[in-house]
């Protein structure tokens, strides 16, 4: 799609949403509706370009960007009558006879920009809520998964409307004009320092944004835990999708008494999972392109191994990797990894690991591995991250009723479920006063007797 076409289909979007044309529930529902077809009809499809890209499984493919979306879909055609639905609250009696309540009103014409990492399911599940709010929509797929930008682009003006959906594909360009544009709302996945420009864009219009970014999500394993299931949950949050993931654990911090245990509890499930050699595993994907490739093996450096560290350029494969105590200065514990590999430090205190996450940038996700009650409330009451599991890692993405979003670096809003819908919707307040009386109290001349009456009902 030329750079130029993308000011008419922003005015014509808008020109679409003026019209009214998504505001019935009925539309918004019968484009949810085809969504899903969509998904389901061209499953085959969409894992195929899911495995040109990312060397995605058809399980992982589908378990993680086709499910996840059509659960959220589902989801929403069950709650959004109710989400929609007029809210009443109190009416200060000072105004009374009246009566208030909360609209919530779509915004207009948003705009999606998705990542590589997750390129379906982070481009068309944003869409799930800008559609049942009723919205019109732009969706910018990410170039850097060329195969599941074409068919996004194929197959969504084929199920949903094309009067009041538009897909745009391209590079930096495309992505620089449609932030030229005037939007009701951003929402934007993807790095840090691209959210800044995203931000900034934004700014110029006073256009709310969402952002979802990522940065250094910390694992902390405690004294008191199940070593073997711990290790097995972390490093299958670590390598789904080879690391590309958010909200995957960057960094372990395990009590010193345990590490051993853990260590040796890591090699025994990755065997358990990819084999001896992960690169010939059908179910380990690979690294997105070269330049990623050349980033992680930066990284690598000439860090300890503590098992792993292969990697092949032309196959864009690198080994899930674990790094022993590496420089708290260096890359990999500094820059969000992205990636396979996992460093590992210890602590002696939860003290030392609360302080020592509580030093650094807010994450995305926090994951903590304990049986000790005392000490699950202990990290949550003392830390911040934009979400946590506890003795799991990276599923509670998948929780439809609770907001997924970021806090401080790692992002800001929120959607999946009603918080999605919020995110997409104007809340009003609109008050409605009886004409059946007009008490005079409110109006000149204003009298000692107004005055007393006023502060009674204030």
């Amino acid at each position: 799609m030329a750079v130029q076409e993308i000011p008419k289909i922003h005015a014509d979007l808008n020109a679409t949403f003026r019209t009214g044309k998504t505001k019935p529930m009925a539309w918004r529902r019968a484009q949810l509706k085809a969504l899903k077809k969509l998904h389901l009809e061209n499953e085959q499809a969409l894992c195929q370009a899911l495995k040109a890209d990312l060397g995605k499984s058809d399980f992982e493919g589908w378990g993680a960007e086709i499910l996840v979306t059509c659960n959220e879909i589902d989801h929403t055609l069950q709650h959004m009558n109710e989400w929609a639905r007029p809210e009443r609250i109190p009416t200060p009696v000072a105004v009374q006879p009246a009566s208030s309540e909360i609209r919530r009103d779509p915004l207009g014409t948003v705009l999606i920009i998705a990542p590589w990492n997750y390129p379906l399911q982070l481009c068309l599940a944003p869409l799930v809520p800008a559609l049942a709010a009723g919205n019109c929509a732009v969706l910018k797929p990410s170039e850097l998964a060329p195969a599941t930008s074409k068919i996004i682009a194929k197959l969504v003006p084929k199920y949903l409307d094309p009067d009041a959906i538009a897909v745009v594909e391209g590079g930096v360009p495309t992505s620089t004009e449609l932030l030229e544009h005037k939007w009701d709302h951003i929402l934007f996945t993807g790095g840090g320092n691209v959210g800044r420009i995203v931000m900034a864009a934004a700014a110029k219009h006073l256009t709310p944004v969402t952002l979802e970014l990522g940065g250094k999500s910390p694992c902390i394993v405690g004294k008191k835990t199940k070593i073997g299931q711990a290790a097995r949950r972390i490093i299958w949050g670590k390598v789904y999708n080879a690391g590309q993931t958010c909200i995957a654990p960057d960094y372990i911090l395990v009590h010193s008494s345990r590490k051993d245990e853990l260590m040796a509890a890591f090699e025994r499930a990755l065997k358990r999972f990819h084999g001896d050699d992960a690169q010939k595993s059908a179910d380990y994907g690979r690294i997105i392109n070269e330049r990623h490739f050349d980033r992680l093996v930066g990284l690598l450096g000439d860090h300890k191994v503590l098992f792993g560290g292969t990697h092949d350029r032309d196959d864009k494969f690198i080994a899930p990797t674990i790094l022993d105590a590496p420089d708290l200065d260096s890359p990999v514990m500094t820059e969000e990894i992205f990636g396979p590999l996992l460093p590992v430090h210890t602590y002696e205190t939860m003290d030392e690991a609360i302080k020592f996450v509580n030093d650094r940038d807010k994450p995305l996700a926090l994951y903590l591995f304990s049986t000790d009650a005392k000490e699950r409330e202990r990290v949550l009451n003392e830390t911040s991250s934009g979400g946590v599991c506890v003795n799991q890692t990276i599923l509670h993405y998948i929780v439809n009723d609770g907001p997924f979003g970021g806090v401080g670096p790692s992002g800001m809003g929120a959607y999946h479920g009603k918080w999605g819908f919020e995110t997409f919707s104007h809340r009003k307040t609109v008050m409605t006063r009886t004409t059946l009386v007009d008490p005079d109290i409110l109006y000149p001349p204003y009298s000692e007797t107004k005055k007393k009456w006023t502060r009674r009902l204030a």
